[in-house]
């Protein structure tokens, strides 16, 4: 099971707020349990301090690397090689690194190609390519329940609690990519398993998360979308049914193509028309 996983924990303290720690941890019990927990920085400096009261409720680890070079990252280099001797003691199942960092971007694709799980925590400012090298990618702001500072009170769900930024999909190509799977996985009367299109999307784009949206499953999300029909069908246990979906509009127009594995963002998905 997904949530049995092992999980090393590596946070950078230069790039991370400590006002997110709980949303954190609360996310990594989603996908498993943090074995080893260790936070990088200098800590003799004054802009850390508040990390201190944190480290002992949560029992993370905190490993002091002083600044030994002026422009020089010294923290994202031990928490690499910390990295790499976890990976070569066969005793996790994946990693969280938590970083708004781009520098952490190779680290990531060598731990996937060394077959963990790598979950990547970030604020939206991350860099994209750091986004698109993790299995999964969460938003900090999202999961801390933290809005926009630039949006106007709504009652609209998706603009309240979930507006995507200029690193995050808009509605538009949201729907779009979900059409492109709807129409690879539907059956002959256009009909596509929802849960089949939820696994594709979580699959194809890391960053993908119903919550960056204002929702907490697939389903509302979807209906919110008024772009698909949603059909209940009943299935041999009584308490349980199946999801389908449908693209109201079946004929799909020439679209731009979009690549398994990458960001589901502006710059490396689909472009709008000018």
């Amino acid at each position: 099971m997904e949530n049995d996983k092992k999980i090393a924990v590596l946070i950078d303290a230069d790039n991370v707020s400590e006002k997110y720690i709980k949303c954190i941890f609360d996310e990594i019990a989603n996908h498993g349990t943090p074995t080893y927990k260790r936070i990088y920085g200098d800590w003799t400096k004054p802009n850390l301090a508040a990390w201190k009261s944190v480290l002992l409720k949560y029992s993370i680890t905190p490993i002091q690397q002083y600044s030994y070079t002026t422009g020089k990252n010294s923290t994202d280099a031990a928490l690499i090689i910390d990295a790499m001797d976890i990976l070569y003691s066969h005793s996790v199942d994946g990693f969280c690194i938590v970083s708004s960092d781009s520098d952490f971007t190779k680290l990531a694709a060598r731990l996937r190609e060394a077959g963990m799980y790598v979950i990547g925590m970030g604020e939206k400012k991350t860099p994209l390519p750091f986004i698109a090298a993790c299995e999964k990618f969460k938003y900090l702001e999202i999961l801390a329940g933290i809005p926009d500072a630039t949006e106007a009170d709504s009652n609209n769900k998706i603009e309240k609690q979930g507006k995507p930024n200029e690193g995050m999909a808009s509605i538009e190509e949201l729907i779009e990519a979900i059409r492109i799977i709807v129409n690879e996985s539907s059956d002959e009367d256009g009909w596509a398993f929802l849960g089949e299109v939820g696994i594709k999307l979580n699959k194809r784009y890391p960053d993908f998360d119903t919550r960056n949206y204002g929702h907490l499953k697939l389903t509302p999300l979807i209906a919110s979308l008024k772009q698909f029909e949603i059909q209940s069908r009943k299935t041999s246990n009584p308490n349980i049914t199946h999801k389908y979906i449908k693209n109201k509009n079946n004929s799909m127009e020439r679209r731009p193509k979009i690549y398994s594995g990458q960001s589901l963002t502006k710059e490396y998905n689909l472009k709008r028309k000018r």
